[in-house]
């Protein structure tokens, strides 16, 4: 497995603008952008996803190209099998939850009938053990069931690699080392490529094998972090 990113964007409003102008390659199976808000992580990871277009550069993702700019290659996100976790989950409020993870079949395969009997609904409402909520709707639920919700409409799809922004941040600060823990067990568990942005240290400890440190649109030198457990930071100009 290697990801391998070269990108450039840049963003103009009428108040102000921002370079994003990025590098680096990893064959971690966790890897993490840390870094502050406004650094650029999210565009990034938009950029791997397909939900934005660089102006410039190279996406490549275990040989295969999702963008290559001098090429003419641009994949749109559907055919990319990477999986996009969003920081507020973006759940659909009207869908029940077996409606939300079926949602994630869509491609030819929407709308589901009774999307809750369908195998690979099950299998991911049971491996998160949410098939009690089956019938529930997104504002009926907790914080650590909207992410469980989440995670296994993202993981329906069977995706090459799982894209996390800011995974713990919709969460009280009771339940994130909990949710940190059964994440990484479940990448364990599915050995599924892992991206995570995150500005917390704690989520660096618990979901970075490889840390690139991102700061003003650009990576830069390793910071000294205060975490718990063993990371590699890793930089690539």
């Amino acid at each position: 497995m290697t990801l391998d990113i070269q990108l450039r964007k840049s963003i103009r409003a009428a108040d102000r603008s921002f370079e994003l102008d990025v590098a680096f390659r990893s064959d971690a199976p966790r890897m993490v952008l840390f870094g502050p808000s406004g650094a650029g992580k999210s565009l990034t990871l938009q950029a791997i996803a397909g939900l934005i277009t660089p102006d410039a550069g190279r996406i490549v993702f275990n040989g295969r190209v999702l963008f290559d700019s001098q090429a003419g290659v641009r994949l749109p996100p559907q055919q990319r099998r990477v999986a996009y976790l969003f920081q507020d989950y973006a759940l659909f409020p009207h869908l029940t939850v077996a409606q939300n993870i079926g949602f994630g079949l869509r491609s030819g395969c929407w709308p589901l009938h009774r999307p809750e009997r369908h195998p690979l609904v099950r299998q991911w409402m049971n491996a998160f053990r949410i098939e009690n909520i089956a019938a529930s709707y997104p504002l009926q639920l907790s914080g650590g069931q909207r992410q469980r919700v989440a995670l296994a409409r993202a993981l329906v799809a069977s995706p090459d690699l799982l894209l996390l922004d800011e995974p713990f941040a919709a969460l009280d600060q009771s339940l994130r080392q909990h949710m940190r823990e059964e994440l990484r067990e479940m990448q364990q568990r599915l050995k599924l490529p892992m991206l995570t942005i995150t500005h917390d240290p704690a989520d660096v400890a618990a979901l970075g094998d490889v840390v690139f440190n991102m700061q003003d649109g650009r990576i830069v030198e390793p910071a000294a972090l205060q975490v718990q457990g063993p990371v590699q930071a890793s930089v690539q100009a």
